[in-house]
C-alpha cells in the first residue's frame, strides 16, 4: 500500500510541477512603467477592533507617493476597542485628515457576511473608478498604489491583487506560513489565475485593486455577500463576467499580524478550510486522502529502512522539498526546512477536519466573533 500511495505521490507531484501552471514558482511583483494618466482610487480597509495593528499599518497608506487623487475609507465594523478614533488620531499626526475618511458599518444585513458589508459600505461611499481593498493589519510600501495602477493600466487588469508577505518568525510561523502559502498557489497557480482560458481564479484579499467598471458588471459585492472566503469568490464572480485577473507575491507590502502558536494558525485555518471543501465531506474525505498519498506516505514508506520502501519514499520526498523551496528561500529560511512540508501538511489536516466539526456543530465560518445573518 505504502508503494501505491508513493507512486501516487510521485506521479502528482510530477504531473503538477509540469502541467499545473509551474504552482512552485509564483510569481513575483515587478515594478511596472508608468501609465499615461493615474485615475482616482478609493482605499477601503474593513477594520474591526484593530486599534492595536492600525499605528503600524495606517500611516503606510497615508504617505502613498501617488501621482493621481487618492482617499482612504475605513468603515468601523462595530467595533468596540476604538479603531475609529485610533484612525483619526493617526491621521491628524500625520496632517493628512483630508485623506481619510472613516465610516461606520451599518447593521448586518440579511444573508450578509460581516467582512463582505462592511467592504460594500465602503464601495457605496466611492467614487473612484478604481478601489483598492486592502485589510487593517497590511504595511504597504510607500510606492504600493502606483505600482498596482501602473501594472492594472498597462496590461488592463480588472483585478490586480498581491498576496502580502505574511509574518514568519515564531516556530509555528517558520512551519506552517511558508506550507500555507505553498498549498495556496497549489490550488491557485497564479499564471492560471492570469490565463484567460483558464477557469482557475484567486485572489489574495490583503490587497486587491479593483477596476470599478468590472466589479459592476461582476453583480457587485452583492454576488458574493454570503461568501466566507471573499477574495477567491471576488475572482471568480469577476474572472466569469469577463474581467482580466492578475496574482503575484510581493517581499515589500507586509502582514503585521502575528501568529505567534500553533493554536492561533489553527483557528485562522480551522475558520475557512471547510468553506473551501464547500462544505462537502466527500470533498474532505478526497482532500485528506491526496494529502496522506502526496505529503505524508512518503515520509512512513522512508522511515520503514527497507531499501526499496526508502527508494520510493525518497524519490517521492525529494520531489516534494524541491517544489517546496522557492517558498521557502522566498521565506529566506535555511534549506533543511524544505522538508517539514509532511508536517505541516498534518497539522492542515487536523485543522481541514476541525473545521468540519466546527461547521457540523453550528460554529463555523466566524469572522471576528461573527458569523452571516441567516
Amino acid at each position: 500500500m505504502l508503494v501505491l500511495l508513493c507512486s501516487i505521490s510521485i506521479i502528482a507531484l510530477y504531473f503538477g510541477a509540469l502541467f499545473w501552471g509551474r504552482f512552485w514558482s509564483p510569481l513575483l511583483d515587478n515594478p511596472e512603467i508608468a501609465p499615461e494618466t493615474w485615475p482616482a482610487v478609493d482605499v477601503i480597509i474593513p477594520a474591526r477592533n484593530e486599534a492595536e495593528v492600525l499605528p503600524g499599518t495606517l500611516p503606510s497608506l497615508l504617505d502613498q507617493d501617488y501621482p493621481g487623487e487618492y482617499r482612504i475609507i475605513l468603515i468601523d465594523d462595530h467595533s468596540v476597542d476604538g479603531t475609529a478614533k485610533t484612525a483619526q488620531r493617526l491621521a491628524r499626526e500625520a496632517n493628512a485628515m483630508n485623506k481619510l475618511t472613516v465610516l461606520s458599518a451599518p447593521d448586518l444585513a440579511e444573508g450578509w457576511v460581516g467582512k463582505v458589508a462592511a467592504m460594500q459600505a465602503g464601495v457605496e461611499a466611492s467614487t473612484a473608478p478604481f478601489i483598492l481593498f486592502t485589510d487593517a493589519d497590511i504595511e504597504h510600501e510607500g510606492c504600493d498604489i502606483r505600482q498596482l495602477v501602473s501594472k492594472a493600466q498597462r496590461y488592463q487588469f480588472d483585478l490586480t491583487s498581491l498576496m502580502v508577505r505574511l509574518n514568519c518568525e515564531s516556530w509555528a510561523e517558520r512551519l506552517l506560513v511558508p506550507a500555507f502559502v505553498f498549498f495556496f498557489t497549489m490550488l491557485y497557480p497564479f499564471r492560471l489565475v492570469a490565463d484567460p482560458n483558464s477557469k482557475i481564479a484567486g485572489a489574495a484579499g490583503g490587497v486587491m485593486l479593483v477596476r470599478r467598471e468590472m466589479l459592476a458588471k461582476s453583480g457587485g459585492l452583492e454576488a458574493i455577500k454570503g461568501e466566507l472566503i471573499d477574495d477567491c469568490a471576488l475572482a471568480r464572480s469577476m474572472k466569469k463576467a469577463g474581467g482580466a485577473l492578475s496574482l503575484a507575491l510581493t517581499r515589500d507590502v507586509k502582514s503585521v499580524r502575528k501568529y505567534q502558536t500553533f493554536l492561533d494558525i489553527h483557528e485562522m485555518v480551522s475558520r475557512t478550510a471547510f468553506t473551501q471543501l464547500r462544505h462537502s465531506y466527500l470533498l474532505l474525505a478526497l482532500a485528506l486522502f491526496g494529502m496522506v498519498a502526496i505529503f505524508i506516505a512518503p515520509v512512513f514508506a522512508f522511515l520503514t529502512f527497507e531499501t526499496n520502501m526508502m527508494f520510493v519514499g525518497g524519490i517521492a520526498w525529494f520531489v516534494m522539498a524541491a517544489l517546496y523551496a522557492p517558498i521557502v528561500a522566498f521565506y529566506d529560511l535555511p534549506v533543511i526546512w524544505t522538508v517539514t512540508l509532511p508536517v505541516a501538511a498534518v497539522f492542515y489536516m487536523a485543522s481541514m477536519i476541525d473545521s468540519a466539526r466546527q461547521t457540523f456543530v453550528g460554529k463555523g465560518g466566524l469572522w471576528k466573533g461573527r458569523t452571516k445573518q441567516p
